[in-house]
């Protein structure tokens, strides 16, 4: 799996013993406020809910390997040049009994690495949040779905990270990635970017649901694994695309009950411009009534859909069922 570097550099990391430091970052200066070079270590679930409260632009909190039970939420907004950062390994673990493992409720521009959420409903919601980056995490055992960019989260990214083992309440909404929210327009959630990473298995509805309303999602360099499909709520593609001019290119998938790609119209003018590019589907296996690489359910001169012929399938019953494009 190629591995795209993290969009923000890591700041030094104060150690102490005994709890919460903030690193002495001498006299502040008129370019540079007194906080903006503040990086803390925490190891107890108070001290990271005490350090999410208290983030201000600049900062990086460290979560030390280990385990913070709870529900941890973060609302100051940083800035595109002071960014906010939360890392740690993946043996840094949240774990939540309930609700939201991580949400980023207004907290546009935070970069979330490296680290472990698992447990609860949800894994890692954002909200009302611009610019937020997930890098390298791992999100697993969860009731509904993984990772959800909503509420008109614009300019998102999820990379380089592993989600697996979701839906687990048995309803098929368990969504790797989610992106918007059903049966609204209002939710413009555009322009997020979900590449290289590894979704699935046992992930209990598609791998990327791609919602109406939201435009410009790019779906890039993933390895998908539909082997958790329910077909509980129509899911049974990895991918779904009901939004509006999204690229879905250089993915590969296995182990699908019916068809790779999917496009739909839910809401008039949606689940249109989807361009398809070198995706390598493989349908072994696959029960569904179609069984196509890509199925475009909505084709027409008002909503087109573009297939190239770099995409290839294994199995099934063909590659698509509009024309392709050389």
């Amino acid at each position: 799996m190629r591995r795209r570097p993290l969009l923000t550099s890591l700041l030094a990391v104060a150690t102490a013993t005994g709890g919460l430091l903030l690193a002495d970052t001498g006299p502040a200066s008129a370019s540079t406020p007194a906080l903006s070079s503040a990086a803390v270590e925490v190891s107890t679930a108070a001290q990271l809910k005490a350090a999410l409260g208290d983030a201000r632009p600049g900062a990086t909190i460290h979560l030390a390997d280990g385990t913070c039970t709870g529900n941890f939420k973060a609302t100051t907004p940083a800035t595109s040049g002071d960014r906010i950062t939360l890392t740690g390994s993946p043996r840094a673990v949240l774990t939540a009994g309930g609700g939201y493992g991580l949400h980023l409720d207004g907290a546009s521009y935070w970069t979330v690495s490296g680290l472990t959420v698992t447990g609860g409903q949800k894994g890692i919601v954002i909200d009302t949040a611009t610019g937020v980056v997930i890098d390298g995490v791992t999100v697993h055992d969860l009731d509904m779905e993984g990772v959800h960019f909503r509420t008109s989260s614009a300019d998102g990214v999820i990379e380089n990270s592993r989600i697996y083992d979701t839906g687990n309440d048995g309803r098929g909404m368990g969504e790797g990635v989610y992106v918007g929210t059903a049966n609204t327009l209002s939710d413009r959630s555009d322009n997020v970017r979900i590449l290289d990473n590894t979704i699935g298995p046992d992930v209990g509805g598609e791998n990327v649901d791609i919602k109406e309303g939201t435009s410009g999602a790019q779906i890039i360099g993933n390895v998908f694994d539909g082997s958790g499909l329910t077909d509980a709520n129509y899911d049974d593609s990895w991918v779904d695309v009901k939004g509006n001019d999204v690229l879905v290119q250089d993915n590969t998938g296995t182990n699908t009950t019916n068809d790779g790609y999917q496009t739909h119209t839910q809401r008039s003018g949606w689940g249109c411009g989807t361009v398809f590019r070198n995706n390598g589907s493989d349908l072994t296996g696959a029960t569904g009534d179609t069984r196509l690489a890509i199925n475009v359910t909505n084709y027409k001169s008002t909503c087109k859909t573009t297939v190239y012929d770099s995409n290839t399938v294994t199995a099934g019953k063909g590659l698509t069922n509009i024309p392709v494009t050389s």
